[in-house]
């Protein structure tokens, strides 16, 4: 696998659609390595939506007490497993991160041993903080969508008054208006919340910090970031609902011949539902590191526009990097060890003529 060198991947602050540009490139270019990093939670949590929603649904089926007890045991048993599938996937970002940062910095191959010997490196670390990322976006949504009920449930409310004084045209167009600026501003905060969450695993494996310090670093580096996480987002929605489109047409008209009621997913057969689960995991593979990459970029690109984090990279790709030994900075390092530094042996006795100690 060809690599791609420092100087055909110039840092510079990113744009939305240079983002995009730039996760398109280093995926095209290091695709199946990409695939191998992003298959593992990606399968695991599919396997767990599967077997969930086949034994929920045999659990409402049954008529024996002691066998709907025992499926819905085991559905929950299958949605903690759907759930470890999304936490892994957080902690395989913070790998990619600094595989990216690697590559960047000393031109390291990108491989999928590569991310997954950095994440073996600070494993617990990341499951904890990855899990309190995925709580506080639980949270921002559930904060989020109440806000946004509660005012649409107002502009329905302003909707009736005005169509009992005005012409129809107005509390039309008034809905139609209110009800689009309505969710824009509850899509800006759901972002704006969770963007400040976005870099934990990243700094955790590139910075090496602690999971509390790793928040208070994401919170800093977190300014301005709120457009950008949404076009990803959308982009990288939209293209695995194309792909999932593509791979599940076919399947579609094989179960519509077959009598597969297609737009009841409640009636649908086992072999339709795995195979079409089956169907949106291959998708998510294929869409998932885009979404990886895209985060490790954002998380470069913040530092390089408010640290000059392109420079301290060319320094130390240059110079190699700083040790991380007794120093204080507000600023993280290009690329911390994973490795514990022995503490420094005591100073001697220095000479006055060479105070610098440059040989």
């Amino acid at each position: 696998m060809s690599t791609l060198s420092a100087s055909q991947l110039p840092l510079a602050p990113l744009g939305a659609g240079d983002l995009i540009d730039r996760a398109i490139r280093l995926y095209r270019r290091h695709l199946f390595v990409l695939i191998r990093t992003a298959a593992p939670p990606v399968i695991i949590a599919t396997g767990g939506s599967i077997l969930g929603g086949l034994l929920l649904r045999k659990a409402f089926l049954t008529e024996d007490v002691g066998a709907m007890f025992l499926y819905i045991t085991l559905t929950i048993t299958s949605f903690v497993v759907m759930f470890l599938g999304y936490l892994l996937t957080l902690v395989v970002m913070g790998g990619a991160t600094r595989t990216l940062v690697a590559h960047l910095l000393r031109n390291d191959a990108v491989t999928a041993r590569a991310t997954y010997s950095a994440v073996r490196a600070r494993f617990w670390s990341l499951i904890g903080a990855s899990l309190i990322v995925l709580i506080w976006v639980s949270i921002a949504f559930v904060a989020v969508f109440m806000v946004w009920y509660i005012l649409l449930g107002i502009i329905m409310f302003a909707v009736i008054l005005l169509a009992q004084t005005t012409f129809v045209i107005v509390p039309a167009i008034f809905s139609v208006v209110a009800l689009l600026a309505d969710t824009l501003l509850a899509l800006w905060a759901f972002f704006f919340i969770v963007g400040r969450v976005a870099y934990v695993p990243q700094v955790l494996l590139v910075e090496g910090k602690g999971v509390f310090e790793s928040f208070s670093r994401s919170f800093s580096l977190a300014r301005g970031n709120v457009r950008r996480l949404i076009v990803m987002t959308i982009f990288t929605t939209f293209a695995t609902n194309s792909a999932l489109m593509i791979l599940v047409v076919p399947l579609g008209w094989y179960g519509y011949l077959a009598g597969v009621e297609l737009f009841n997913s409640s009636n649908w057969p086992a072999w339709y539902t795995i195979a079409y689960n089956v169907l949106a995991s291959l998708s998510s593979i294929l869409l998932t590191p885009v979404w990886m990459l895209g985060l490790s970029l954002l998380y470069v690109d913040e530092r390089v526009r408010h640290e000059g984090y392109d420079i301290e990279l060319m320094a130390a790709r240059q110079l190699g990097e700083l040790p991380n030994i007794d120093v204080t900075s507000p600023l993280g390092t290009a690329l911390s060890s994973t490795e514990r530094t022995p503490p420094p042996a005591p100073a001697g006795p220095r000479s006055s003529t060479r105070i610098l100690d440059l040989s």
